[in-house]
């Protein structure tokens, strides 16, 4: 159902199924999925491609241009997966083409209000971004990440699977999957793992006492980190999560949040 009130450009494609609301906005380059709710005064512009089963709130911005000054205009994109929720003023806007293309949210994500996802970001799947979550651009979150309220994300950074980020933390540095970070104002520092959250998610005990040893071996042990990464390989049983917890510590660029 398109609200009487709504804006939506003739070319724009609307699967069956979605509610426009009040005074929405869809420009012409927007792809809309099945089942999905757009709020009332909401702006979906630019080249979007939103799934099925998303909840979009009131006055969202969704595919609006990069806040690049570099940006010309030019063909990018912004792509949504499936069953997201996105709160009311959050943003999230196209990519670049000095970035990706493209800024991506993938599937089951809760974008709380007042949120931003900024150009060339890649967010996975059952992410949480509690209110006033920032992410400055090119900025990647692993599946199962949780943003606390006004923390904020420095570009190029990456932030691990199931890490726990506390409310007004800055983070400069990539933070390793499975752990928790805060720095209440400050930058952010490893405060340990996120056990809870890796009970919830069903992790086994075997698992998670390698990852403690890992842990402790990266943030407590006083070696240098590829030192610390050696020493994991050798000292600690071997496991899918404990292979990606080096993986990606291997893989930073800006260093990692110890």
């Amino acid at each position: 159902m398109i609200h009487a009130t709504a804006i939506v450009h003739p070319d724009a494609v609307i699967a069956e199924g979605v509610e426009i609301g009040p005074y929405a906005v869809i420009g012409a380059h927007v792809r809309i999925g099945k089942g999905t709710k757009v709020g009332p005064h909401t702006v979906i512009d630019g080249w979007t491609e939103i799934g099925e089963e998303n909840t979009i709130f009131h006055m969202a911005s969704v595919g609006a241009v990069p806040q690049d000054l570099k940006y010309r205009g030019e063909r990018t994109w912004l792509r949504i997966g499936n069953g997201n929720t996105i709160r009311e003023f959050a943003s999230l806007h196209l990519g670049t083409v000095t970035g990706d293309g493209e800024t991506t949210v993938g599937d089951d994500n809760l974008i709380m209000a007042y949120s931003h996802v900024a150009h060339d970001c890649h967010i996975g799947n059952g992410v949480v971004m509690a209110n006033a979550a920032t992410l400055a651009g090119h900025v990647v979150i692993e599946d199962y990440a949780i943003l606390g309220g006004l923390c904020a994300i420095l570009q190029f950074t990456r932030v691990g699977a199931h890490v726990m980020i506390g409310g007004a933390t800055s983070v400069t540095m990539d933070i390793p999957p499975y752990t928790i970070v805060t720095g209440d104002r400050r930058e952010a520092r490893l405060r340990g793992l996120n056990l809870i959250g890796l009970k919830r998610r069903g992790f086994s005990d075997e698992t998670i006492s390698g990852l403690k040893k890992a842990y402790k071996i990266l943030s407590l042990s006083g070696l240098k980190l590829a030192e610390a990464v050696e020493r994991i390989k050798s000292d600690v049983p071997t496991s899918p999560e404990v292979e990606r917890f080096v993986s990606f510590i291997e893989a930073s660029k800006r260093g990692v949040c110890r």
